[in-house]
């Protein structure tokens, strides 16, 4: 009886591996789950899929590490796109995920991942523009077409023709926040930088250039994960300045208000794209009410048809609106891949390259055709506030 009993578990589980060795698929060829390779230090195993048989598109983002909030978020308008077109050419689209840790050295590593073990055809990301300037030549080197998504520094596509982007530019919005800040009557400013970050000093020096250096009568500077902003607000507000911009990332600009707050400041800080993040509004509480930011999208805004679809989506897949308006960024960077595919009628890397050059298409901000650079020409931004514990929408501002 015990022989027996084991001949027929033996045979029972050799029927169960013959069966999930035929391909059978749960979820009936619904599209492809996301794949997120194993980050164990070391290359992981290249993920199997039959490559003749998919379109890998690679995910470079930061999941972990100082921006990962902000890489979550565009995570999740590449998700909701992905649900929404998850073939093209007639093959399946498989997501493979890289982690670059919000870090400038292991976004070289996530980058060769890609390309040299995961084999993607196109990548999408990243948020932040010193990873994505890090991992440029490898993208490049492979022929392996990028498509940036709030990489707004000025130096990820210089010189770059595989690297491209669906975000307006430091210039632009360093420049917009200058003359909305003089727009609003305020004639002299105060900078504070996070000079370990390639974005905040590009915004530092637009920003500069456009309000007029003799009108910036203090500067201070911290780096990256600093948490005692005191010495600075000190020293800035001696020379009594009327506002002040602080290009830095979320968490910083939070806790740099708030001990602006507590010292006894009441003062508008200005600042950039990555603000919008909960992070922010978190750390600093009532005091990031009084402030001020660009953005690149708005679910309040007025809609239209490309937004209409995104957002009704979104609600399907994650319930409620986008947290903030990078999570459109990785949407609109996620068809305009497909839409690439789609006019090359292949995954070659020098003919994406090239249809990418020629697109012109329109995306839930707004149109979307790449310059020269590799560039979106944009012609507007979002100026956005915090109000009672979440960001509220100011106004649109459009640059002739």
């Amino acid at each position: 009886m015990k022989k027996t009993l084991t001949l027929v578990m033996a045979l029972l589980l050799t029927l169960a591996l013959v069966l999930t060795g035929c391909g059978g698929n749960a979820n009936g060829g619904a599209t492809p789950e996301p794949v997120t390779p194993t980050d164990s230090g070391t290359d992981p195993a290249p993920v199997e899929t039959g490559d003749d048989d998919v379109i890998k598109v690679g995910i470079f983002e930061p999941l972990t590490g100082a921006n990962a909030a902000g890489g979550q978020m565009e995570l999740e308008g590449i998700k909701v796109a992905h649900s929404l077109v998850g073939e093209v050419l007639g093959k399946k689209i498989v997501l493979v995920e890289m982690d670059n840790k919000s870090d400038d050295v292991e976004a070289v590593t996530a980058a060769e991942r890609l390309v040299n073990s995961e084999k993607v055809d196109i990548v999408v990301g990243s948020w932040g523009s010193s990873v994505c300037i890090a991992a440029g030549d490898t993208f490049m080197n492979a022929k392996v077409p990028a498509i940036g998504t709030s990489c707004t520094n000025p130096l990820v596509t210089l010189d770059n023709p595989y690297y491209f982007r669906v975000c307006y530019l430091d210039d632009f919005q360093g420049t917009l926040l200058a003359n909305f800040a003089k727009q609003e009557g305020y004639k002299t400013a105060a900078v504070i930088t996070d000079v370990s970050d390639t974005y905040a000093i590009g915004l530092k020096k637009y920003f500069v250039d456009a309000f007029g250096a003799e009108n910036i009568v203090a500067e201070a500077q911290f780096n990256k994960g600093d948490q005692d902003f005191t010495a600075q607000i000190t020293s800035v507000m001696a020379a009594n300045p009327e506002v002040i911009f602080a290009p830095s990332g979320y968490a910083e600009a939070g806790l740099m208000m708030k001990q602006a707050a507590d010292l006894g400041y009441n003062i508008l800080f200005l600042g950039a794209d990555t603000w919008e993040t909960e992070v922010m509004f978190e750390v600093g509480g009532v005091a990031t009410e009084n402030c001020r930011f660009t953005t690149f999208f708005d679910a309040d805004a007025a809609p239209t048809p490309e937004s209409t679809q995104f957002l009704t989506a979104y609600e399907a897949m994650f319930g409620g609106k986008p947290k903030g308006a990078v999570t459109a960024l990785g949407y609109d960077a996620y068809m305009v891949a497909i839409a690439a595919i789609e006019k090359a009628g292949t995954t070659d890397g020098e003919a994406l390259q090239k249809a990418l050059t020629e697109l012109d298409v329109t995306g839930v901000t707004g149109r979307c055709v790449f310059d020269e650079n590799g560039d979106a020409v944009k012609n507007q931004a979002i100026i956005k506030t915090v109000q009672d514990g979440g960001f509220k929408y100011i106004s649109t501002v459009v640059v002739d």
